[in-house]
């Protein structure tokens, strides 16, 4: 199965990919769309640029591609459709791997577009248990930092630190008791994944927080360097 992957650089695609490699899946494509509205519907903003250098991280970057949309609400759907339909028959591929969770307005949609062009699609993470979801991410290896906060209970210290299994379950008992969702599908943050298996190299992130109110800041990014792993590291990877 030759497949694109829908990549924004966040957990959720990253974990989507991870799924189609171990799935056996040729991913021929890293396909991230990046909307010039920062209200975008359908896609991740935060760190989009940086997606080039996990594409590199993980050997990949001959196979990625970056494509800016609009980002306006009636339109960003047609534009997906435009560019999906190009490089589909481009790479000739059989489907496409989606790292969507919970919304309903971004599958579907999707789903139409893919359908309409001969495609299948992939939802891996599709309505699991959010909590669940978040705990399993950080045990499959998987690394991420907060890039931006937009929700109450969630302390501004945690941006820019990356999540480990011990700081995902701290994540998970604040959302139990403010009642944010714990994989942020609600939009009460936004992720960019600094190491993975599929990762050759990590990333180190430096940076600044910038506080916006009392429940909102954004981590403003410095510096982004790819840093080597030790050989027993990459010999333990897929």
């Amino acid at each position: 199965m030759r497949v694109i992957a829908l990549f924004s650089g966040g957990k959720d695609s990253t974990y989507a990919l991870h799924w189609a490699v171990l799935h056996g899946m040729d991913v021929v494509l890293l396909l991230t769309v990046v909307p010039r509205r920062e209200d975008s519907w359908m896609f991740h903003r935060p760190f989009a640029r940086y997606t080039g250098l996990q594409a590199k991280a993980m050997g990949m970057g001959d196979r990625h591609l970056v494509v800016e949309v609009s980002g306006v609400k009636e339109r960003e759907v047609d534009e997906l459709k435009e560019v999906l339909a190009r490089v589909s028959t481009e790479v000739d591929a059989d489907g496409v791997v989606v790292g969507a969770l919970a919304s309903d307005y971004q599958r579907m949609r999707v789903a139409m577009i893919a359908e309409d062009l001969g495609l299948k699609v992939f939802t891996p993470q599709w309505h699991v248990d959010q909590e669940r979801y978040l705990l399993e991410i950080v045990s499959s290896g998987i690394r991420f930092v907060l890039v931006s906060i937009s929700a109450y209970g969630l302390p501004h210290e945690l941006l820019g630190r990356v999540v480990d299994e011990g700081l995902a379950r701290r994540i998970a008992l604040l959302a139990k008791r403010y009642g944010f969702n714990p994989a942020f599908e609600g939009g009460e943050a936004e992720t960019f994944v600094v190491d993975a298996p599929l990762f050759q190299k990590r990333i180190r992130v430096r940076g600044r927080v910038v506080r916006l109110s009392s429940y909102e800041a954004v981590f403003e990014p410095l510096e982004l360097v790819l840093e080597p792993k030790s050989p027993e590291e990459l010999h333990a990877q897929p």
